[in-house]
């Protein structure tokens, strides 16, 4: 359903709002470097700083420029049941393939309560990917409790940010083998699929589509050979890109393409002169920047 090298779109601004010419030209980029499905509003496209209007407005732009020739599995997720809810609904509505939704952050739910926020999400009835990042989140899922969900048709896969690479195994066991299992770590990608992985939403895919797409055909093919000399020239600029939050990197990187400008919103401030340096020399060591 789901797999392959997908970026955590970053949401362009113009002066304060949001660039839609730029993000049509983003998904087309996307599409001709061979991406295999989009991502909008995630953390990465900013969805902590867009108004309910503006997130609502990205996905179904990003939904319309695709026009069905990539997966969009829309960001859809919030620590308030009934709001994530109408977030999924109007995913749904909007024609997106599937919603990304995250673990309830800040409030700390327990197991029983994960539960019963996925199920209730399930009812809508599209694709749901599970996104499980206890960094940011404060709640880590277990396999237990994903094997559990992943009874429920409309829970197909997950976003797993945990880093550890014992839970693809893990999940598995408990989630069965056609568990979609996508990595949200651009670093253990390479390791994540040699695991029973089957793809990355990825941050670094919002500047090196090409090579992040060759990277998951060719660990998709098991030649992990070839996957893992891409992954050597593109480390470098995983490192970079995070220096600071992923969405500043991400988009320092693609001014620097000139594919968009690398305006953020407050709190997130823009890159420093050291983080920009470094970026600029992972750029070249990829063989992106000349």
């Amino acid at each position: 359903m789901f797999k392959g090298s997908m970026p955590a779109l970053v949401t362009p601004f113009k002066d304060g709002a949001v660039d839609f010419d730029a993000l049509d030209d983003l998904v087309d980029w996307q599409i001709a470097e061979g991406s295999h499905g989009l991502v909008p509003v995630g953390t990465t496209g900013e969805s902590p700083t867009l108004t309910h209007e503006e997130h609502e407005a990205v996905i179904a732009a990003v939904v319309r420029r695709a026009a069905g020739r990539v997966k969009v599995i829309a960001g859809a997720g919030s620590n308030n049941t009934a709001e994530a809810l109408r977030l999924v609904q109007f995913a749904k509505d909007a024609g997106a393939d599937g919603a990304l939704v995250v673990t309830p952050y800040y409030n700390k739910p327990t197991q029983a309560g994960l539960i019963a926020h996925f199920t209730a999400l399930a009812d809508v009835g599209i694709p749901i990917i599970i996104y499980n990042i206890p960094g940011r989140s404060v709640v880590d899922m277990t396999p237990a409790t994903m094997g559990e969900l992943a009874k429920l048709p409309m829970i197909v896969g997950v976003k797993d940010a945990t880093g550890d690479l014992a839970r693809v195994s893990a999940q598995r066991m408990t989630c069965g083998k056609d568990f979609v299992q996508l990595s949200g770590e651009d670093g253990t990608a390479h390791g994540f699929n040699a695991q029973g992985g089957v793809g990355c939403i990825s941050v670094t895919c919002n500047v090196a589509p090409k090579m992040l797409s060759d990277m998951q055909e060719a660990t998709l093919a098991g030649d992990y050979a070839t996957a893992l000399d891409i992954q050597d020239r593109l480390m470098p600029l995983h490192h970079a890109i995070f220096a600071e939050p992923g969405v500043v990197g991400a988009k320092t990187a693609l001014a620097m393409l000139g594919k968009c400008s690398d305006e953020v919103r407050l709190p997130i401030t823009p890159a420093t002169e050291d983080t920009r340096a470094r970026i600029g020399y992972a750029l070249r060591h990829a063989g992106l920047l000349n």
